[in-house]
């Protein structure tokens, strides 16, 4: 059984990994992106930035990557993001943590999610606090921050809510939730994106949805029938399934929705 689980992790890492087609959209991107590096308690951020095309401040979108640490499709969003009209802050949060000091580019395939998977919470936390202030104090920010997340940025999307007070939302995708105790220091509003086809954090929706409640949350999930986990990445992806695809479109919608209001 764990030989198997392994081989349908190192395959989903290869399907992850093969987005020529997320890498071929950014680059005929018109909008300013740069990679800059936060420096907090010793560590070095890279940390990918997106910028609107708008003459008037606008408000930051934390985002943070799937398993599969900083992807071409993650860089792909974040430009969906600015061109959404937000600043996308993206950091890799397996800076300095490859090869020779690198960061996810520089894993050998495959490898990148092991390292994700072993990440230090804490460490975590703090390149996220790290990459939200600096958004916040950007001269094009108006200083309004929200934060999202996919699998296993999801849960960290989630998870940060519990330990950031200034967000405006917090938009998890198909992630796990945070320690029920944790729940209660949420200040502000969450919004689920969920698969229908995701039995494994599917599974953790209504106690969530009970923990949220008793502790006196806004939390909003919404599951597409038929979608299955990862279904932002594989609904944009030229093969994608009709189901990823409309789930896709549809949380787009609802998502750009909650963005503006």
């Amino acid at each position: 059984m764990k030989h198997l689980a392994l081989i349908l992790l190192l395959f989903a890492a290869q399907v992850a990994a093969a987005q020529d087609w997320a890498k071929a959209k950014l680059e005929k991107s018109p909008r300013h992106r740069e990679w800059v590096t936060l420096k907090h308690d010793g560590r070095s951020v890279e940390t990918f930035i997106v910028y609107p095309e708008s003459k008037g401040k606008t408000p930051v979108v934390l985002v943070i990557h799937e398993i599969f640490g900083m992807t071409d499709w993650v860089q792909d969003l974040a430009d969906q993001v600015a061109e959404a009209g937000y600043i996308a802050v993206a950091p890799d949060l397996l800076s300095g943590m490859g090869p020779n000091g690198g960061r996810s580019s520089d894993f050998p395939q495959g490898k990148a999610t092991e390292a994700v998977s072993h990440l230090n919470p804490d460490q975590v936390t703090a390149d996220l606090n790290a990459a939200a202030d600096y958004g916040k104090k950007l001269p094009a920010s108006n200083g309004k921050l929200f934060v999202t997340g996919y699998c296993w940025g999801g849960g960290q999307s989630f998870r940060f809510a519990t330990n950031r007070g200034d967000l405006a939302a917090a938009f998890v995708f198909y992630g796990p939730p945070p320690d029920k105790d944790a729940t209660a220091r949420i200040a502000t509003p969450v919004y689920g994106f969920y698969a229908g086809d995701d039995a494994r954090i599917g599974a953790t929706l209504p106690e969530t949805i009970q923990n949220m409640k008793a502790a006196g949350k806004t939390f909003e999930p919404v599951t597409y029938d038929g979608a299955g986990h990862g279904f932002m990445r594989a609904g944009e992806a030229p093969d994608a399934s009709e189901a990823n695809r409309k789930a896709r479109t549809e949380a787009w919608a609802r998502w750009k929705s909650l963005l503006a209001k």
